[in-house]
């Protein structure tokens, strides 16, 4: 046996255990009564969560775009910025990540509750209180804050690598601040727009503890659904295996569309 493979065997095995076998399950338990007949009944039932499936999937797609939107620009701004400076960037970035996730949603409770600090200082400002836990907007708020950092490191992994004297030739050959950023810093930042989106989308479209920490119990999303159904009073492995396995498919679904065109482009890349 080659060394490399030596080296690589307790990953297989890890994998092996902690992923190839949870995922057999799920599918066996997917396709399987209580009493461990088979029945596609479990998948059929899916279809009645259809409302849960496209909340999920808005407010996925919603927390992606705001994060594309203010992660891209502050990506820049590090990847330009002076080595020194740009470190003090990328910790700054990276120290709310350093507090546990529950916490960090606890504290955006604490600020949007109708009791909390921000409804407090609008009241002594002479304004009525807003109505800003529970609500979706709130769900989307915790998503981007907590998932914006995925957004930013991708981007600016990619754009440390664009060459300034790229931007300059583009600039002396005749073409616009508008022209240089559509033309050759977005095309040249394409995998790190492609990457930062599935590390967001994935965990938004999944999550639980934000929705029911800062969304209530009216805005359930497909995590939710699945941790009522193995955690929960509605007790149904079988149901909340069928619900996740069809959750695996969209996100494989998800994963190869935009592998799919990160590769084209890449491909328009090399012809140019």
């Amino acid at each position: 046996m080659k060394k490399s493979s030596l080296f690589s065997l307790p990953y297989i095995v890890w994998s092996f255990i902690f992923v190839v076998i949870p995922m057999l399950l799920v599918i066996v338990f997917a396709f399987t009564t209580t009493d461990g007949q088979f029945t596609i009944e479990n998948i059929s039932q899916v279809s009645t969560y259809t409302p849960v499936f496209v909340r999920s999937i808005w407010l996925a797609f919603l927390s992606t775009v705001i994060c594309l939107i203010l992660g891209y620009p502050m990506a820049f701004i590090m990847s330009r910025a002076l080595p020194y400076n740009r470190r003090t960037l990328v910790m700054l970035i990276m120290l709310p990540m350093w507090i546990n996730f529950l916490l960090r949603t606890f504290a955006w409770m604490t600020l949007l509750e109708n009791n909390g600090v921000i409804n407090s200082l609008i009241t002594m400002l002479g304004f009525k209180p807003l109505r800003m836990i529970n609500t979706q907007g709130a769900v989307i708020l915790g998503m981007v804050y907590n998932y914006l950092p995925f957004m930013i490191m991708p981007l600016y992994s990619v754009m440390t690598k664009i060459d300034n004297s790229v931007i300059e030739a583009a600039q002396d050959l005749g073409a616009s601040s508008i022209n240089t950023f559509v033309r050759v810093i977005i095309p040249l930042s394409l995998p790190g727009i492609t990457t930062g989106i599935t590390m967001v989308f994935i965990p938004a479209i999944s999550t639980f503890i934000i929705s029911r920490m800062l969304g209530g119990g009216s805005n359930m999303l497909i995590g939710d659904l699945i941790d009522t159904k193995f955690l929960g009073n509605a007790y149904n492995p079988n149901l909340g295996s069928a619900i996740s396995l069809v959750l695996m498919v969209f996100v494989l679904l998800f994963m190869s569309v935009l592998n799919q065109f990160d590769t084209s482009e890449e491909k328009e890349g090399m012809v140019i």
